[in-house]
């Protein structure tokens, strides 16, 4: 996403008041990159494959199998996002650590929201499930690799840690809203990411809270924005296509100003075009929320809880059960 400056096609006013207000400058436009996503994530996937290889020595039949499971949880999401009208949906692969799907809304639903999160992992599970109970009857080593693959990733993706699908649906449903019980999650999940990277002797999976970190660190300044916001009674709660052009040049200064490292270029309070202000405009997205609808009842949360943990432990359980009475 790439930002351009709107062309000023105001004429001057020779009759306007001596005393009136300089204009103000139009905020970026925000272009979307539509088409080049498809290919980066060919690459990816690509880059993907070769490092696992380099990295871990297993055999191609192996990475394939885990590519395909890699593949069919994030179409989910995929397919998900796109049955609910999501706009500027795309799939990105991250080299060695996963994948991931965005996509952008004008109000986002917090029913739709956890469909969405569970149209990744849940069809996975399934498959892995039919797969295992298959090879308990009829063995088959290739089979009993895929639907372990399946089983084993799709069930770590429900662990209750965000940044991880479970820890997500968890947040969506109980702690949207609320920052302070977001960031003590955030710290909860850090440190339980961090124990399973060292329990699996992994220094990659290390890199996954060390990013949190940093996130965190971002999120908790960008709060103390949104709280001056509120005083100020800027609204921040709308679309960067809604947003106004005061609102945009208010929220930049801010960052500027609580990022003063980071944008030591830029000084806050001069409002002109910066050469970093794709990155500010960016900063100013993640400042802004999106309209979020509670649209899930108390009964609604029970079920959801409960299909969370049918599929988390009842049905693992359900498969050792079988193997060990077969």
């Amino acid at each position: 996403m790439e930002p351009i400056e709107p062309e000023n096609t105001s004429e001057p006013n020779e009759h306007s008041d001596h005393h009136r207000t300089q204009a103000v400058l139009p905020k970026p436009v925000l272009i979307q990159d539509k088409k080049n996503w498809v290919r980066r994530s060919i690459i990816s996937l690509l880059i993907y494959a070769f490092l696992f290889y380099t990295v871990f020595d297993q055999d191609i039949i192996y990475i394939a199998a885990v590519l395909v499971v890699l593949m069919i949880h994030e179409l989910g999401h995929f397919f998900a996002m796109k049955a609910y009208h999501y706009n500027d949906v795309k799939l990105f692969v991250l080299p060695m650590l996963g994948a991931f799907v965005s996509g952008t809304k004008s109000k986002i639903s917090q029913r739709q929201m956890c469909v969405v999160i569970l149209a990744g992992p849940l069809p996975g599970i399934i498959i892995g499930f039919c797969l295992l109970i298959s090879t308990i009857f009829h063995p088959n080593e290739r089979l009993e690799m895929l639907g372990n693959i399946f089983f084993v990733l799709n069930l770590f993706n429900l662990l209750p840690f965000v940044p991880l699908d479970g820890g997500r649906l968890l947040e969506t449903l109980f702690v949207h809203q609320n920052h302070a019980i977001r960031v003590v999650f955030t710290i909860l999940s850090i440190i339980a990411m961090t124990l399973l990277a060292i329990l699996a002797q992994s220094i990659i999976l290390l890199i996954l809270p060390a990013f949190m970190v940093f996130d965190l660190i971002m999120k908790v300044k960008n709060q103390k924005i949104k709280e001056y916001l509120d005083h100020e009674k800027i609204n921040y709660v709308v679309d960067y296509s809604d947003l106004p052009d005061t609102s945009y040049w208010t929220i930049r200064d801010c960052i500027i100003l609580s990022f003063n490292k980071r944008y030591a270029a830029v000084e806050a309070g001069v409002h002109k075009y910066s050469i970093l202000e794709g990155s500010l405009m960016q900063h100013v997205i993640s400042v802004l929320e999106i309209p979020f609808i509670k649209d899930i009842k108390t009964f609604g949360k029970i079920l959801m809880v409960l299909l969370y943990i049918f599929f988390m432990v009842v049905l693992p359980v359900a498969y050792m059960l079988i193997k060990f009475l077969d």
